[in-house]
C-alpha cells in the first residue's frame, strides 16, 4: 500500500522572510536618480556659488548658481512627492509595509526628512534675496546662507536613509549600485560640513582640530560603516576630493569680472573655493581599524578610530597647510594665488601668514578636548551606521 507524504499547510512563521524575492526591488528607482541628481547639482551650484561671490559679486537671488540651487531642491522635491503619492494613494502590501504615516500620509522616513531639506533650502533662496536687497553682497556668512546649509545637509542626510532603506529591501545584485550611490550622497554632505573648517590659514589653530572632531566623523563613519563595503570610508573621502579638485582646476577656465565693489583685485575669471582637505589621509586609516576590529565592540572601535581620525588629519593637515604657505603652492595646481575680487591681501594683511599661535597650554587642552569629543562622535557615527545597516522604511 503506498504512502502519501502529507505537508503542513501554512509554514512557520519564523521561518518566513520579511520581504520575498518577488517584492524586492530590482532596478534603481528612478526616484533615486532624481534624488541623486539633486543632489549632484545642489553640489555643483554650491561650488559655483563660492566662485560666483568670490569673482562677480551676488545682489539678487536670481544669479545662476542660485537658480540652479533652486533646481536641485525642486528635482529632489519631485521624487518625494512622486514616492508619497504612490507609498499613500496607490500602495500596495510591501510599500505599506515599507512606509511611515506623518499627518496621514506614508513614505519611508528618510523621504519626510528629504522632504523638510528640501523646503528650507527653498526659503532660503527668497531669504537670501530679500537680505542682498536689504544689505548688498557684504558676506557669505550670513543667515540665509546658515538656512541654506542646514537644508543642505539635511536633504542629504535624509536622501541617505532612504537609499539606504532601498538597499536593505533590495536584491542582491542591485545593492552594489545602490551602494554607490549612498556613498556619494554621504560625501556631498561630508563637503557641506568641512566648509565649517577654515582655509590653510586657519590650520595652524586648534580650534580647526576641535571643529573636525565634533562635526566630521559621526557622519564620516556612519556613511562608511552603514555601507558595508570594505572601503566605504575612503571611497567618500575620494568622491569629496575628486569633486572638489574638478572645481579647483575647472572653474578658473571661465571668464569673470567683479560687478560690484569695493574692488582689491582685477579678476578676469572664477576664483575657486580653494584646494580641498586631506580627509583621504584618516579616512583610509579608518577603514583599516574598521575592518581589523569588526568583531570588537562599538565603545572599542570608538576608542581607536575617533583618536585616529583627529591625529591622522592633523599629523598631514598641519604640515600642508605650512607647504601651502610656499611659493611652490601658488600655481593652478594648489591655487593659493588666487584672491577674491574684494580680498585686501597684500594691503591690510599677509595673505601667507598664519593666525597668531596658540599658547602650547591652551593648544595641548583643546587638542585633549578633541580626542574625547572624537571618540563620542566616532560611537554616534558606528550607531548611526547600524541604523542604515537595518533601517527599512
Amino acid at each position: 500500500m503506498s504512502q502519501a507524504q502529507t505537508f503542513p499547510a501554512t509554514l512557520q512563521a519564523q521561518g518566513r522572510p520579511r520581504v520575498s524575492v518577488a517584492e524586492q526591488a530590482v532596478s534603481v528607482p528612478l526616484t533615486i536618480w532624481f534624488l541623486v541628481a539633486g543632489v549632484a547639482l545642489n553640489v555643483f551650484s554650491g561650488l559655483w556659488d563660492d566662485a560666483w561671490h568670490f569673482s562677480i559679486g551676488v545682489d539678487t537671488t536670481w544669479a545662476p548658481p542660485h537658480i540652479l540651487m533652486q533646481v536641485s531642491a525642486i528635482l529632489v522635491s519631485i521624487a518625494c512627492v512622486r514616492t508619497v503619492q504612490t507609498s499613500t494613494f496607490a500602495a500596495g502590501p510591501s510599500e505599506r509595509d515599507s512606509s511611515v504615516r506623518v499627518l496621514g500620509l506614508r513614505a519611508p522616513g528618510g523621504v519626510f526628512i528629504t522632504a523638510w531639506g528640501c523646503l528650507a533650502t527653498l526659503v532660503a533662496g527668497q531669504f537670501d534675496n530679500w537680505w542682498h536687497q536689504a544689505y548688498g553682497d557684504i558676506a557669505t556668512a550670513t543667515p540665509p546662507h546658515l538656512l541654506l546649509l542646514i537644508g543642505s545637509i539635511v536633504t542629504k542626510l535624509g536622501g541617505m536613509a532612504w537609499i539606504a532603506g532601498v538597499i536593505n529591501r533590495s536584491a542582491d545584485e542591485l545593492r552594489g549600485r545602490l551602494t554607490w550611490l549612498f556613498l556619494f550622497v554621504c560625501s556631498a554632505g561630508a563637503r557641506n560640513l568641512l566648509e565649517l573648517l577654515p582655509d590653510f590659514r586657519g590650520l595652524h589653530s586648534s580650534g580647526s582640530y576641535l571643529t573636525f572632531a565634533v562635526f566630521i566623523p559621526s557622519l564620516l563613519i556612519a556613511g562608511g560603516w552603514g555601507s558595508k563595503r570594505r572601503w566605504g570610508t575612503t571611497i567618500i573621502a575620494v568622491f569629496y576630493t575628486g569633486v572638489a579638485l574638478a572645481a579647483e582646476w575647472l572653474l578658473p577656465l571661465f571668464p569673470a569680472q567683479p560687478k560690484f565693489g569695493p574692488v582689491f583685485h582685477n579678476i578676469t575669471h572664477l576664483v575657486p573655493p580653494g584646494f580641498p582637505l586631506l580627509l583621504i589621509v584618516p579616512a583610509a586609516l579608518a577603514d583599516i581599524l574598521l575592518r581589523r576590529l569588526e568583531r570588537q565592540s562599538s565603545w572599542l572601535k570608538s576608542v581607536w578610530i575617533g583618536p585616529g581620525l583627529v591625529l591622522s588629519f592633523f599629523a598631514v593637515q598641519w604640515y600642508f597647510a605650512s607647504f601651502m604657505m610656499l611659493p611652490a603652492s601658488r600655481n593652478w595646481i594648489f591655487g593659493t594665488a588666487y584672491f577674491a575680487y574684494r580680498d585686501p591681501a597684500g594691503v591690510l594683511y599677509d595673505p601667507y601668514q598664519f593666525a597668531a599661535s596658540e599658547k602650547a597650554g591652551a593648544f595641548l587642552l583643546t587638542m585633549a578636548i578633541a580626542v574625547v569629543a572624537s571618540i563620542m562622535t566616532t560611537r554616534l557615527g558606528l550607531a548611526w551606521g547600524d541604523w542604515f545597516r537595518r533601517i527599512r522604511r
